[in-house]
């Protein structure tokens, strides 16, 4: 589940005790639920998008700050939303970390193979696009993001999501990330796990009345 280098780089800091100066973490992510929250968002309609993909607490801290996951997203095929204006109320989460719900961090879109102008497209012939969430309360604090991620319609279609399009969305972002990445410069390595359990199958709860199979992907990135 993780890059055997990466996971080594972090044990050998540990031992040396760098882990704690340069803010590394020893956990992939703590369960929402545990703590009084839920694996789906509130999109604020009484219904919720699933939280399908986490990208682990053990994941390079670099990757994990704003700034690094942005260039993450971009060397797996999204970017910042068109003009950087969203359109809409954001959706929030409550990861139970402590912290209740909390507005997503950011949103990114797919960017048809340009970072500048390609998510102007996606809002327009629509496409994949994923919401993040951070768990960094007082009570469980991993440091973790947790990714809401899904396949949307057309402007035309009120940017509707796809059928099936949860599933879908967190497979192609997956299908994107795995293996090797870079983008500015900066290399990535990630590998994937499939998580069930946490998150209920079905389509109870979930934001337009979709079924989803309730698999969550952890993602666990590491430069190179």
């Amino acid at each position: 589940m993780y890059s055997p280098r990466g996971t080594f780089i972090v044990a050998l800091m540990s031992f040396f005790g760098l882990g704690s100066a340069l803010n590394i973490r020893s956990i992939t992510y703590y369960d929402p639920t545990a703590g009084g929250g839920s694996m789906l968002d509130n999109a604020g309609d009484g219904y919720g998008e699933p939280l399908n993909v986490i990208i682990s607490g053990l994941s390079f801290p670099d990757v994990l700050t704003d700034d690094g996951i942005l260039n993450y997203a971009r060397a797996i095929g999204f970017s910042t939303e068109c003009l950087r204006i969203h359109s809409g109320n954001p959706q929030s989460a409550d990861l139970g970390d402590g912290n209740g719900y909390v507005n997503q961090t950011v949103e990114f879109r797919e960017d048809y193979g340009s970072v500048d102008a390609g998510t102007c497209l996606e809002s327009v012939i629509g496409g994949n696009h994923f919401r993040i969430y951070r768990q960094n309360g007082p009570l469980a604090n991993s440091g973790a993001l947790f990714l809401a991620v899904s396949k949307e319609e057309p402007a035309t279609d009120n940017h509707h999501i796809v059928p099936d399009g949860y599933d879908i969305g967190r497979d192609e972002l997956v299908s994107w990330g795995v293996g090797q990445t870079s983008y500015g410069d900066v290399s990535y390595s990630t590998t994937a796990q499939n998580i069930t359990g946490l998150l209920a199958p079905g389509s109870a709860g979930v934001n337009h009345d979709i079924s989803q199979d309730g698999i969550v992907t952890l993602l666990t990135v590491t430069i190179i």
